[in-house]
């Protein structure tokens, strides 16, 4: 007997197998018979295919891989329904002990046609886009501390005292030139400062488009919700965004702590039940930046404080981070779906931050206000701080008042 529906909207049920300079198309009816044989075709030549076979009666599934959102796109302006099979929901197919292009697209398309393939969030082009330059950054980063790293070493290897005001400060960077080192060694230092010339730039570059970003749809709305929970400033605010997409994907916030991996792993079988460490199956970087703010937060922030001091009572430190961790995501989703206030914000240090996010955005980018306007703008949306007239961690700097916001940009009364 088939699985597949009685009734079906579509008449195909088709796969593509995706590879990096080629792609394998193939596909099975509703009655599970093959009506169009696994072909194998160069990448470039796929977009012309497809628009010349493919029609809305067609079902596909896309398996995971680098091409997938490009393939996708091409796919989704010709065919009826495209989904993405989620790479480690499959791996039965990966896992088989007879793999061929040509047998993979089969089987998924003999799950499709049973309504078996478990799909991937598609995000937006925006989305793609965020996530892009954000990995990018953190390849950056990651090349940058490498490379610091190699000349810090140079500096215990040799015994050296370095300069005051930092080490790669600008006006230090002829006391690296000065050293006395070997021919190879003269080499290395030569290229590391030159790679390091070359990254800074650039790296400031990104966190200035990221910045432009952050006040610019669809961001600009959720963007304070983020930055007035502790640890949050405008870089790791975007990345969470990224990671996340739409809130909505969510409907509670064991949903998005599971997206992130921070859940426990459970086994529950007979009289057995126990559970085990975090998942980590789930957007890496956005388990990461959990983290970071975790520590952030309970160094800076007296109830976070207070909460690891209790986990960590009972528990190793890194753990009770983990924890403290979970808790924001549990806090973000709150913020985000509710679009609300967090009970425990500081309003003098959510004002500060927003001082600060203000000061990455010109003029324009902060929509024709001053930086004095957009922090109360921002205090406005979250409808906290409205006792607050100057910024303590900003020796008392003034910041402008509801009426003069207001006065200046008087469709902002709708949106609030």
């Amino acid at each position: 007997m088939s699985d597949t529906p009685k009734s079906s909207p579509y008449q195909r049920y088709l796969a593509i197998a995706a590879h990096k300079h080629y792609v394998v198309v193939g596909g099975l009816n509703a009655s599970l018979e093959i009506v169009l044989p696994a072909r194998r075709m160069d990448i470039e030549h796929y977009p012309q295919w497809a628009k010349e076979n493919l029609s809305a009666s067609d079902c596909l599934v896309i398996e995971a891989s680098t091409n997938t959102w490009d393939l996708y796109d091409v796919t989704a302006e010709v065919a009826g329904r495209v989904v993405v099979a989620h790479p480690l929901a499959v791996k039965l197919i990966a896992n088989a002990r007879v793999k061929t292009d040509k047998q993979d697209v089969y089987k998924l398309a003999r799950l499709l046609a049973g309504n078996l393939i478990p799909e991937v969030w598609v995000p937006p082009l925006e989305v793609r886009e965020l996530r892009t330059l954000i990995a990018d950054r953190r390849r950056k980063i990651k090349l940058r501390t490498m490379t610091r790293n190699r000349l810090h070493s140079l500096v215990h290897r040799h015994n050296l005292t370095l300069p005051e005001g930092g080490a790669f400060a600008d006006k230090n960077q002829s006391w690296w030139k000065a050293l006395s080192l070997s021919a190879v060694e003269q080499l290395r230092l030569k290229q590391d400062l030159a790679l390091l010339e070359f990254l800074d730039p650039q790296i400031e570059a990104i966190d200035a488009e990221l910045a432009r970003l952050s006040n610019c749809d669809p961001w600009k709305d959720a963007t304070p919700y983020l930055m007035q929970l502790p640890g949050f400033g405008v870089i790791l605010s975007m990345t969470v965004l990224a990671a996340i997409g739409e809130i909505q994907r969510f409907p509670t916030s064991k949903h998005l702590v599971g997206y992130a991996g921070l859940g426990a792993s459970i086994h529950e079988s007979g009289q057995t039940h126990y559970t085990g460490r975090i998942t980590k199956q789930g957007r890496k970087e956005l388990r990461y930046a959990l983290v970071e703010a975790a520590w952030v937060a309970v160094g800076s922030h007296p109830f976070w404080r207070e909460e690891y001091h209790k986990l960590s009572r009972r528990m190793l430190k890194g753990k009770a981070i983990v924890a403290i961790a979970r808790r924001l995501l549990v806090a973000i989703w709150h913020v985000l779906t509710e679009r609300a206030a967090d009970r425990k914000a500081d309003p003098d240090m959510v004002a500060f931050k927003l001082m600060v996010w203000s000061w990455k955005l010109n003029e324009v980018q902060r929509g024709g206000l001053t930086t004095a306007q957009f922090v109360r703008y921002g205090l406005m949306r979250l409808k906290i701080g409205q006792e607050i007239a100057r910024i303590k961690r900003l020796r008392n700097r003034p910041i402008a008042s509801v009426e003069e916001v207001l006065g200046r940009l008087p469709e902002l009364n709708l949106k609030i």
